[in-house]
């Protein structure tokens, strides 16, 4: 049987990821490689010559790391701004001062180790395992005419990217035992502190009492707006009824509030004390209420005070439940895909609000496949706008790995655009984050295998490696132990920060996989597109500034 082309690409690729799962599923000591065992597993395939097309295998490792980052954006973006306003400033500060750090250690192993240009600037990029700063590198040093750079280039990145994975997570290990760390200790400081950042909402029955609201209309109380309290039911005369603004308040009148748990305090002295009874808890034919989802496009992006239930079907809604937090359902508010409504009001119009919002759970575990694609695409042509940088002989450009993850960030942050709802199904997401990366990984295995014993044995291959390794560590020890010393970071933040200052899908995996938080991913992504643009501009900078030299 004789396979190539194609069948032989996706035979060894397959055969690769299929081994380095495995492998990386093996505990040493209590740690598993994960996905990065596909890097190694590739290793041992290109070291024996089992390997493929050169354009197969570049477009393997390409379109991987494009799935890859392209569903890391969509999973972080609804929260990506929030994050950054809250902690980004500290988070970056730290990645710019990793990038920084390796940078200059990369400068002193080219002027005090001896280590010729090309060969310094390839142990950079394979020590942070970021593949864009190579080709950066590679780039510049062809327009400054430096001959036979390529190929050293090629060699030392190689030498230096295992022990760059490597490195990271023998890193994230190293904080961890320094200061006795615990994953699942940090997710739960993660949650809480999270939580404690984000005002609960609560419902709370209270009745009528103050004689300064008694006889009010609430479209005259404007201090419920300002409170950002909704009433969904009252009960007069013993019938409970749906609010509306028309409704007088009576003395001994009870009325059923949800908002925020910190201004109820203020409600009760508005309106009167909390009453003895629970509305919902009462039997009536009158008002029920049901919960729905938001599933159709033609309300995605419209306010509740556009749609107005409350005059179009005499429905209020009480609540909306987003990303598993509560929120307070303001005139304001604009509703994305996924919300969960809270209608409360006359049953026999629930049927039409369900036909208006869409009602279908099933959406929610259906993948819109339009939107991907349009994503993807619309993230090539972000990667290769030229950046243009005073003092550099070339645009710098985000490439394929920066541009698909922004775009990604913004199009789920937006939430839809038209029909297109920019919203994927967790397993769904984290099927395409793990297919993508482990395909990435084998492919880079593959390739680097090629020659990688013998470079590592011959010549200068050792001197590469053992210098690779302080790029590595020396800015990740000194930044993650100095950080957490100063900042008391978050472990699991740290970790992706770790992670996204070395551009190194790898150790994000590796640091998802202490725990179920969404903290490494939260920085990863936080730190991520800075990052990008410094590692690409770096080496292209230090070529500039010591080839003039």
């Amino acid at each position: 049987m004789h396979l190539h082309g194609v069948a032989q690409a996706l035979l060894v690729l397959s055969a690769v990821a299929a081994l380095g799962l495995g492998l990386g599923q093996i505990k040493i000591g209590g740690v598993k490689l994960g996905v990065g065992g596909a890097l190694f597993a590739g290793l041992a395939f290109g070291h024996f010559g089992i390997g493929m097309d050169a354009t197969m295998l570049g477009f393997a490792r390409e379109f991987g790391l494009v799935l890859f980052v392209y569903a890391i954006g969509v999973s972080v973006g609804p929260g990506f701004f929030e994050a950054f306003k809250k902690d980004g400033l500290a988070l970056n500060l730290m990645a710019v001062a990793i990038v920084l750090t390796g940078t200059l250690t990369a400068v002193a192993v080219h002027v005090l180790g001896g280590i010729e240009l090309p060969a310094a600037l390839g142990i950079l990029s394979g020590a942070v395992t970021n593949t864009p700063s190579l080709a950066a590198a590679q780039q510049v040093l062809s327009d400054l005419n430096v001959s036979g750079a390529g190929a050293v280039l090629g060699q030392a990145y190689a030498v230096a990217y295992p022990f760059g994975i490597v490195g990271i997570l023998l890193s994230m290990l190293l904080v961890r035992v320094a200061f006795g760390l615990n994953a699942k200790t940090a997710a739960k400081e993660f949650e809480a502190a999270r939580a404690a950042g984000y005002t609960a909402v609560e419902t709370v029955n209270v009745v009528v009492r103050n004689p300064a609201v008694v006889g009010c209309q609430l479209r005259e109380l404007e201090e419920l707006k300002e409170m950002g309290v909704v009433l969904s039911r009252v009960l007069h005369d013993g019938t409970q009824h749906v609010v509306s603004a028309e409704d007088v308040l009576a003395e001994g009148d009870v009325v059923l509030a949800v908002g925020p748990r910190n201004k109820l305090e203020r409600l009760k002295r508005l309106i009167g004390p909390i009453a003895d009874i629970d509305l919902k808890a009462m039997e009536t034919t009158d008002v029920a209420w049901e919960r729905m989802v938001v599933t159709h496009s033609a309300v995605l992006g419209k306010s509740l005070g556009e749609l107005n239930f409350r005059a179009n079907h005499n429905v209020v809604i009480s609540r909306v439940s987003r990303g598993g937090l509560d929120l307070v359902p303001g005139a304001h508010l604009k509703l994305q895909f996924g919300d969960i409504l809270t209608a409360v009001g006359d049953p026999q119009s629930f049927a039409a609000v369900a036909a208006l919002v869409g009602n279908r759970s099933k959406a929610l575990l259906e993948t819109q496949m339009i939107p991907i694609f349009i994503g993807i695409a619309l993230g090539m042509l972000l990667g290769s706008l030229p950046i243009v940088l005073p003092g550099l002989p070339a645009p710098v450009q985000l490439g394929l790995a920066g541009g698909p993850l922004v775009v990604a960030i913004v199009l789920s942050r937006l939430g839809h655009v038209g029909p297109l709802v920019w919203f994927m199904p967790p397993p769904a997401n984290h099927m395409m984050r793990d297919f993508g990366i482990a395909l990435f990984l084998a492919a880079v295995g593959v390739k680097s295998g090629t020659g990688f014993v013998d470079t590592l044995l011959h010549g200068d291959g050792l001197r590469w490696m053992a210098f690779g390794a302080l790029v590595t560590l020396v800015p990740l020890l000194v930044v993650g132990i100095g950080g957490y010393l100063l900042t008391r970071t978050n472990y699991l933040s740290l970790c992706g920060v770790l992670a996204g200052s070395m551009t190194d899908p790898p150790a994000l995996a590796f640091a998802q996989g202490l725990s179920s938080s969404e903290a490494p991913i939260l920085a990863y992504a936080t730190v991520y597109p800075l990052v990008m643009v410094m590692r690409v501009v770096a080496p292209q900078l230090v070529a500039l500034l010591l080839w003039a030299a």
